[in-house]
């Protein structure tokens, strides 16, 4: 059975065109994560699930499969048949729309239906919602509109009843009363249930968890509004006949021909690997330009203004329109670059960018002058330094708010002026339940009091968890509370919407903004993210690549995690010049019947997304010791290459100014 679902409704509003490329997802892949269960286990969002179920102890369960639409929506009508009852994951089918609600109450006559999202929201902002213009927030439209097209199915399914709406979400001006929230509902052990659907609750009542950390709010009136079309969900649509297109798209199996636009087509998921399009599939992405665009199979390996770096101009559409998308069509009055004698601006750097793809030109940008001058004004020894933070759903203890920054690990290289490389230290505390902040302080302030050389860190988030460890520690009750934030406020640096205003003698240098400024790379192709400098810098360099193609024990490299045999990269091939690509997979050493005895369903960390799931899964997932270590030796090993890459990047630098 063809069901315009939920999910499919939504993936509708980003882009028609999606629902087309879902209908075919066996010939075209997303890059997107499609196990929502460990997105909602990175999150935290099975536990507000959990928690928001123990607002309703007499909820009924409805556990159907979700390809069981009909069987889920008639067992939810025999429930409906009661006067008063409370029904989770209730089913709706209704003209080949299918919903589920994640918590039903239907009282007489009534029916509320409550979407729990483990989204943090504050209460007391009266434009939270809806703009002081009178528009819809475009960041809470996907789950209002979600929300409505489930009061919609639900109205037709049961004309007879009163239907009402609401979303129950975590409140950011609510604490948690009682400590060990977070421990409170855990994943089972493999073999002891789903791991997906049997959460084990540590408690019994809503009133064990204290003061709940979730509110419910009344959205009747938007919805009403979006069903009455006050907002627009597809433009020229009205909700009604925009639900209808959207079925019969998703139905048909037929490309839709929705218009392309710079804004919904830089970042679709639907893009093919060159590896995956040798294979056999295809990329939704160059479908729409060749159908769209007259895009050919050459077109796809040309340089394009999707790639263009923070590309924001008034002028995109205008672009779009005259079909203007490689940058070989482009002007320099179409960016208008700002030049700057001392600096790289961004719109320079966009143009520099252009210019260089347009000629093929991969020689590195960079101001000499102005580098060196900058690197010279750094003292040894130089530190690196990078954090692995979660937002967790639900506090650890008692006094904390939902979504606090939790800071559970970092790595620390040094720098001599000598250039020896050393792994000075390493915290990790990933102990279910037990909050780590304060503890993660100490053992920073032990890395770093010991001399005033110069600190790195790669882009903002340092700075902003420091800040936000700062404003704990205020509200603690800590014996060295007062040393703790003097020394982070030593390093740091005051964020806009604080309360007090500083910036430390060592403040941390951002060796992004370091790059920025003076350093442009074309093989990063725009990105300033670590994960593209770090190879783009070793295709560039002869030093890095002579350097660190050697085993760790014969360039002298300090390391906590590596053995001495281990290679950083092989410059044979471009792939090879990834150091991240060395990262050795998880349970390498273990056998099959080890191996399917664990849980953890992880095979490497390898990008922060991974570091999260890793880290929540230590959190939430009863395992043995040995998974435990095999998930704490992979994060070691990640994050000591996120701070090594800071290092080879300055040894780059180096390189080029010298």
């Amino acid at each position: 059975m063809k069901v315009l679902s939920k999910s499919r409704f939504k993936v509708g509003l980003e882009c028609p065109n999606k629902l087309y490329y879902h209908y075919h997802k066996d010939i075209y892949p997303s890059n997107k994560n499609d196990d929502s269960f460990l997105e909602s286990l990175a999150q935290g969002g099975f536990q507000v699930e959990e928690l928001a179920r123990m607002h309703y102890p007499e909820g009924i369960l409805i556990d159907n499969p979700h390809y069981d639409y009909e069987g889920a929506a008639n067992r939810t009508g025999e429930y409906l048949k009661m006067d008063n009852v409370v029904v989770f994951e209730a089913a709706f089918l209704w003209n080949d729309l299918f919903i589920r609600t994640d918590i039903l109450v239907k009282k007489g006559n009534s029916i509320e239906l409550i979407e729990v999202k483990a989204k943090l929201f504050d209460p007391n902002d009266e434009y939270v919602f809806v703009g002081r213009r009178g528009g819809l927030v475009s960041s809470w439209k996907p789950y209002l509109f979600d929300l409505a097209f489930q009061t919609y199915v639900v109205k037709n399914a049961y004309p007879d009843l009163n239907i009402t709406s609401s979303l129950m979400m975590a409140d950011k001006n609510k604490t948690a009363t009682v400590d060990g929230l977070n421990q409170m509902f855990r994943i089972p052990k493999k073999g002891e249930g789903d791991q997906r659907t049997d959460i084990v609750k540590k408690v019994n009542s809503l009133e064990e968890t204290g003061d709940s950390v979730l509110s419910k709010v009344d959205l009747h009136e938007i919805t009403s509004n979006i069903l009455n079309d006050k907002y627009e969900v597809i433009e020229g649509y009205s909700f009604e006949d925009s639900i209808d297109f959207l079925k019969k798209t998703y139905q048909s199996g037929e490309y839709p021909n929705w218009p392309t636009a710079y804004s919904k087509c830089k970042n679709c998921e639907f893009r093919a690997t060159s590896e995956q399009m040798e294979n056999g599939l295809k990329s939704g992405f160059f479908e729409c330009m060749k159908r769209q665009h007259h895009w050919n199979s050459l077109s796809i390996s040309k340089p394009n203004i999707f790639e263009i770096w923070n590309f924001r101009s008034r002028n995109i559409e205008t672009l779009f329109n005259e079909n203007r998308l490689f940058m070989d069509q482009l002007s320099e009055e179409d960016l208008n670059p700002e030049l700057n004698p001392n600096e790289i601006s961004s719109s320079e750097r966009r143009w520099i960018q252009v210019e260089k793809a347009v000629s093929e030109d991969n020689s590195i940008h960079f101001l000499k002058d102005e580098l060196f001058s900058e690197m010279e004004s750094w003292r040894f020894p130089l530190h690196f330094i990078d954090f692995e933070t979660s937002a967790v759903a639900l506090p650890f203890t008692k006094g904390r708010r939902p979504y606090e920054q939790v800071a559970f690990q970092f790595s620390h290289h040094t720098v001599d002026e000598n250039g020896s490389i050393k792994h000075q230290t390493e915290f990790l505390n990933a102990s279910p339940g037990l909050f780590p902040n304060f503890e993660f302080a100490r053992s920073l302030k032990k890395a770093l009091i010991n001399d005033n050389g110069s600190v790195f860190r790669f882009a903002s988030h340092e700075n902003t968890i420091l800040n936000v460890i700062i404003s704990q520690l205020e509200e603690s009750e800590e014996s060295d509370k007062y040393e703790l934030i003097e020394f982070l406020k030593h390093i740091s640096s005051s964020s806009n919407n604080s309360h007090d205003q500083w910036e430390g003698e060592r403040d941390m240098i951002d060796l992004r903004k370091v790059i920025m400024k003076f350093y442009y790379n074309p093989y990063t192709k725009g990105s300033n993210s670590i994960k593209y400098l770090l190879p783009a810098a070793i295709k560039s360099s002869d030093f890095l690549k002579e350097k660190y193609s050697q085993p760790i024990q014969n360039i002298g490299l300090s390391s906590k995690n590596f053995s001495e045999d281990h290679i950083w990269f092989r410059p044979e091939t471009d792939e090879g010049l990834n150091p991240y690509v060395t990262l050795p997979p998880l349970f390498e050493e273990w056998d099959e019947e080890k191996i399917g005895e664990n849980i953890s369903g992880l095979e490497s960390i390898a990008d922060g997304g991974m570091a999260l799931t890793a880290y929540a899964k230590l959190q939430y997932v009863d395992m043995s010791t040995a998974e435990r270590e095999e998930l704490e030796s992979g994060l070691k090993k990640y994050c000591e290459l996120d701070t090594l890459a800071m290092v080879m990047i300055y040894e780059h630098l180096k390189e080029i100014t010298h």
